[in-house]
């Protein structure tokens, strides 16, 4: 098992779409458990494949305290069970040290496979909902900053450039 590099925003890869999954192969098996192992690095509640640039539909979650329930979903896709606006500050492993108030579903129900290609579907609300919303926009090549406005976006980006200049002089 294996922590693997973060792709950060402006990063273009960050962009792509993922395509689905049709195999479930040994080399899935240890894809899965490589980004398990940098979520929790991280100490993130979630992770899209898209963010360790692997472009397939793979997200991996834990929500438990000892952070040894995880959670994989593949292929994800959701339905809205109570688009009641739900506000909460979210963050996103792949645009550090900023935190925004986005407005997502407040409840929805989930339908994936999970890491042996098991169809399952789970209804989730609260914090959960808002992640599963958070890595299924990043599947789709979308991120939390697209729901900013221009000039708050900007300005993240903006500072996370920097950031990464600062860091590739001090190698």
């Amino acid at each position: 098992m294996a922590v693997l590099t973060v792709l950060e925003y402006p990063d273009k890869r960050l962009r792509t779409v993922a395509k689905p999954i049709t195999e479930f192969t040994t080399a899935l098996q240890t894809q899965i458990d490589d980004m398990l192992d940098t979520m929790y690095d991280e100490n993130g509640l979630g992770l899209a494949a898209t963010q360790v640039d692997y472009h397939h539909r793979l997200v991996v979650m834990d929500f438990s305290e000892e952070r040894n329930e995880p959670l994989v979903f593949i292929n994800p896709t959701f339905d809205i069970l109570n688009d009641e606006p739900n506000e909460c500050q979210e963050g996103c492993l792949s645009v550090p040290g900023f935190y925004e108030h986005i407005y997502r579903a407040a409840k929805v129900k989930v339908h994936a496979l999970d890491r042996h290609g098991k169809a399952f579907s789970l209804e989730v609300d609260e914090l959960m909902a808002v992640c599963v919303q958070h890595e299924i926009d990043h599947l789709d090549g979308k991120l939390m900053v697209d729901y900013l406005s221009p000039l708050k976006r900007n300005r993240i980006k903006s500072k996370l450039e920097k950031a990464h200049k600062l860091a590739l002089k001090q190698g």
